[in-house]
């Protein structure tokens, strides 16, 4: 854990569950909470994701100098029926995602032993547990020893009421109805059942889902607090709903981007807003510095970025269909692209699966870009010429495109993605849905009129950019602090520190 820790100095452990949408809100919260109070924190995970951790603090914590530290948890994929080294839930197909699920819960033991060396380094026991939404059992070992649990939600408020809600009920289980309601949402939010990923549509309570997520989330609801990554007044409506479901503190503690993305920046690579550095030229198919030389050559706002995360992908079908929409659109475009649903994920990715010649001509007419398998996500939202996100609506994301002010095109592949896109669309304004499902319906005719749509310069489009503006102030408003005023999400931390001394 680096230093000698100072027998007076409190501590507060962090649990992030192991998917890189988990880890890197974390380690963004632990520099925040540092920041605000000379906390040690300790972020205790396996040792694949130590290493990413590390990377992608460029190695400036877990020194003698640093209040935030890592620690090493056992974990064995092989014993759960995983490929080996498996850490993460990035590159797994669907099905092997609940296996993975499942094996998290081994964890618990070796968070358990970690706690007992803890204190026998400390003293004491630690100020509080800060554990992952998905850690419900973390609630019982906080209490074993004595200490605080407080829940970490990654994902928004709208999207984790109505991922706990719908997982606790299963409403559309009760009804034969494609729409359904959702206890603790407006009659008017009525959902539908292709808004659900495809294990949630046939779960019955019994099922390998059903017995993770139930017990998880229900075991979840009895911390002391939850921590959400977002802001206070981006959500209103799902900050409400959430509150009155959980019947606990819920504090909004985002937005977790690093500093530089929440200042103006300059638009270019050298910026750093990303938190994790650009990997090398060979994986992402092009060098950073031709990529924001050929945003650079575009007009402001007229560039559609493409990317639906790091461990997700559309159909082949979908991904034709999306390629002939975007050459009708004669829309600039980077498109960060890997192989389709079905295939191997780190494989190598064929021609076949675009029109022929689609690249050439898009490279030939000054275009639009092909990465492979992954981009400086951020540091591209912040360029000036982008001008819309065709994006997954994972949480993660949203708030990066919010923060830069670019409307979104959703296209939600699964976890609580659809509930996301679902408020962006109804409640915010600042996006239209193209599709759903990784293999859901889709013309390039119908992408064509979408793009159009979202990236015209009046009409809606227009309304969609000045809405988004509107929010990007509102998130940096929130995480700024001049003089005795502080940002909403500034406070909230304060508020829970308070709440945990207390």
């Amino acid at each position: 854990m680096g230093s000698q820790p100072n027998p007076d100095d409190h501590y507060i452990v962090m649990f992030p569950f192991m998917a890189h949408g988990h880890l890197i809100p974390f380690l963004t919260l632990a520099n925040r909470i540092h920041q605000r109070t000379g906390f040690t924190l300790i972020i205790a995970t396996t040792k694949l994701n130590l290493h990413y951790l590390r990377r992608s603090s460029s190695n400036r914590y877990d020194d003698l100098n640093s209040g935030i530290h890592f620690a090493e948890l056992p974990f064995s994929s092989s014993d759960h029926g995983l490929p080996p080294n498996t850490e993460t839930t990035e590159n797994l197909s669907r099905a092997k995602i609940i296996d993975f699920l499942h094996a998290s819960r081994s964890l618990e033991t070796p968070c358990r032993n970690f706690i007992h060396e803890c204190i026998g380094q400390y003293g004491r026991q630690p100020l509080c547990i800060i554990s992952d939404m998905f850690y419900g059992w973390a609630v019982d070992l906080a209490n074993s020893f004595d200490t605080v649990n407080i829940a970490f939600v990654t994902c928004g408020a709208y999207g984790f009421a109505a991922l706990i809600s719908i997982w606790n009920e299963l409403p559309h289980r009760k009804t034969e109805s494609e729409e359904f309601e959702v206890t603790g949402f407006p009659k008017r939010c009525r959902f539908h059942r292709s808004q659900l990923h495809q294990f949630l549509r046939v779960a019955d309570g019994s099922d390998t889902w059903s017995r993770f997520f139930q017990p998880q989330l229900r075991l979840c609801l009895k911390s002391h607090a939850l921590l959400c990554n977002t802001v206070e007044e981006l959500e209103p409506l799902g900050l409400q709903i959430l509150r009155d479901y959980v019947k606990r503190p819920v504090w909004c503690v985002g937005l977790l981007l690093p500093q530089a993305a929440l200042n103006d920046m300059s638009c270019s690579p050298s910026s750093s807003l990303s938190i994790s550095k650009p990997r090398v030229s060979k994986e992402v198919g092009i060098s950073a510095e031709k990529l924001f030389k050929w945003l650079a050559s575009q007009e402001p706002k007229s560039v559609l970025y493409i990317s639906f995360g790091s461990q997700n992908t559309i159909g082949a079908t979908q991904m034709m269909e999306l390629a002939i929409g975007l050459e009708k659109s004669e829309k600039p475009f980077v498109w960060v692209i890997r192989p389709p649903e079905g295939f191997d994920l780190k494989g190598e990715f064929r021609q076949e699966w675009l029109p022929e010649g689609f690249e050439e001509r898009a490279k030939e007419n000054n275009r639009g870009l092909l990465v492979r398998n992954w981009a400086p996500q951020l540091d591209i939202m912040a360029h000036k010429s982008i001008g819309a996100f065709l994006s997954h609506c994972g949480w993660n994301s949203v708030l990066e495109s919010l923060s830069q002010g670019v409307p979104i095109i959703g296209w939600p592949l699964a976890g609580e993605q659809n509930y996301n896109s679902k408020m962006l669309v109804e409640e915010m304004g600042v996006s239209v849905e193209l599709s759903r499902g990784p293999l859901g319906t889709i013309a390039g005719d119908e992408v064509k009129k979408v793009i159009d749509l979202v990236m015209e310069r009046d009409g809606k489009g227009e309304e969609m950019k000045k809405r988004a503006n509107e929010l990007k102030l509102q998130i940096r408003a929130a995480v700024k602090e001049e003089g005795e005023h502080k940002g909403s999400a500034l406070k909230a931390i304060d508020d829970c520190v308070a709440s945990i001394l207390a």
